[in-house]
């Protein structure tokens, strides 16, 4: 069955298939965020710097991360913890999962989500198949609040395992229609508006350019689509300077009763496309909102 992020509840138990770490990153961002607002407790298997990537993302998302973090509603395991938890005899691991959730519930949560970067589960020296483990946390799901998001990326996994491991799993994490290149991801939110996450540059710019005409084309032709063509950029770290150029040259020719919109700008992609003639542009325009809830 195919599920959507916010549609998770206790008891579910979803896998899915990041295509890059930009696309990984959104996953886990958006699990986490729906535990946030489930007010369930959050714990997240860290290897890789995977933390780092989805609280960076989750901050870029508008959800809260600074308080849940102090509180303790996400509580990141670090590295060393993911990869000893593996080494665990899996009848000892199953039991510390189910504890650590209980004790979420004593401290008065409604429960809680797992997820996180767990490929040194297929590592030498693990104590258990990567299908064992999987069926000791569906054990542990079946008899506790617990909500799961498992990640099988093609770095870590082999495709046989990645095959073996989405035939297992009975629920499947809905993955948004998106161009990834490994450098760039485009996400559509609607038919005017998409997010771009990642580094423009000129391997991308035709993407986006196409983007662009699409988006303004489909504008054009609704009597009831919006005037504004919006692309959110807080996930934007870098931009060359011919990828600015090519933004402020496509707003250029907008026509004059239509505006491109860039929402959340970083300041140093900012600062480049002040620099290409942004400001002189009369129908790019800048915004501070997201066009509207990020999928």
């Amino acid at each position: 069955m195919i599920k959507l992020a916010d549609d998770l509840s206790s008891g579910d138990h979803v896998c899915a298939v990041p295509d890059s770490d930009e696309h990984l990153s959104e996953l886990s961002a958006r699990f986490v965020a729906g535990g946030l607002r489930r007010n369930e407790k959050v714990f997240f298997y860290d290897d890789a710097g995977a933390a780092d990537a989805m609280l960076r993302r989750l901050g870029e998302d508008g959800a809260p991360v600074e308080e849940p973090l102090r509180t303790g509603q996400i509580e990141i395991l670090p590295e060393e913890y993911t990869r000893a938890a593996f080494r665990t005899p899996i009848g000892a691991l199953s039991e510390a999962v189910a504890g650590t959730v209980w004790s979420a519930v004593d401290e008065g949560y409604a429960g809680a989500r797992l997820t996180g970067q767990m490929h040194s589960s297929v590592e030498p020296g693990t104590s258990a198949t990567l299908p064992e483990f999987d069926g000791a946390l569906d054990n542990v799901l079946g008899r506790t609040p617990l909500t799961a998001l498992c990640t099988y990326d093609h770095v870590h996994y082999t495709d046989e395992q990645i095959e073996i491991m989405r035939a297992l799993h009975r629920d499947h994490l809905a993955l948004t229609g998106a161009y990834d290149d490994g450098l760039m991801r485009i996400v559509r939110i609607d038919a005017t508006s998409a997010r771009l996450a990642g580094e423009i540059d000129h391997s991308n710019r035709p993407k986006i350019a196409s983007l662009l005409q699409s988006s303004l084309d489909t504008a054009l032709r609704s009597a009831d689509a919006s005037t504004d063509i919006e692309l959110d950029m807080a996930s934007v770290r870098f931009i060359d300077v011919a990828s600015a150029v090519s933004f402020v040259h496509a707003a250029e020719m907008f026509p004059a009763s239509h505006s491109l919109v860039l929402n959340r700008v970083r300041p140093r992609v900012q600062r480049i496309l002040d620099r290409c003639g942004a400001p002189f542009a009369p129908q790019l325009r800048f915004d501070d909102r997201p066009p509207m809830e990020v999928p």
